[in-house]
């Protein structure tokens, strides 16, 4: 009997958003990053228990750190448990660190975490978005924009006019 090569698809892994991200900031640019983590934290990261909400990351000494991005205990990992809001190392190559340490560098832009997933092989991935915070005026006029497209798309069900 032959054996069946065919690869399983990847079971769904959760995915955090930062959904408060692109209605706080103007995104410039997206990059996407690996994260080195512990083994604790992969497993509590796959059963869905991080947050997004505080973080943001630095650039030091070359490297890019992930900061507040809370990963809870994973409930099984007793003794060897990590500490919840350490700083992540994320893996760039060194062009890309550079041409972000260049960018954050102008006033106003910071680099934030959009969202984390499993990619295809099982790595967790974190999407760095280069982004430049908005006035209350911004907001106003992409709700406004938002609503107005709500309306259009209403009229043209209706029959348009």
């Amino acid at each position: 009997m032959a054996k069946d090569t065919a690869k399983k698809p990847a079971p769904q892994t959760p995915v955090m958003e930062n959904r408060k991200a692109r209605y706080s900031f103007e995104i410039l640019a997206k990059v996407e990053a690996g994260i080195a983590l512990k083994g604790t934290e992969v497993k509590s990261l796959r059963q869905g228990g991080a947050s997004l909400a505080e973080a943001y990351a630095r650039i030091e000494n070359g490297q890019v750190r992930l900061i507040n991005f809370q990963i809870q205990p994973y409930k099984e990992g007793n003794r060897y448990n990590h500490d919840p809001k350490r700083p992540k190392q994320l893996l760039l190559h060194k062009r890309e660190i550079k041409k972000l340490a260049t960018a954050v560098q102008i006033k106003g832009q910071t680099l934030i975490p959009l969202s984390v997933y499993f990619n295809k092989d099982g790595l967790a991935k974190v999407e760095l978005a280069l982004a430049r915070g908005k006035s209350h005026h911004d907001k106003r006029q992409d709700e406004r924009r938002k609503e107005d497209t709500k309306e259009i798309r209403r009229a043209q069900r209706r029959g348009g006019y």
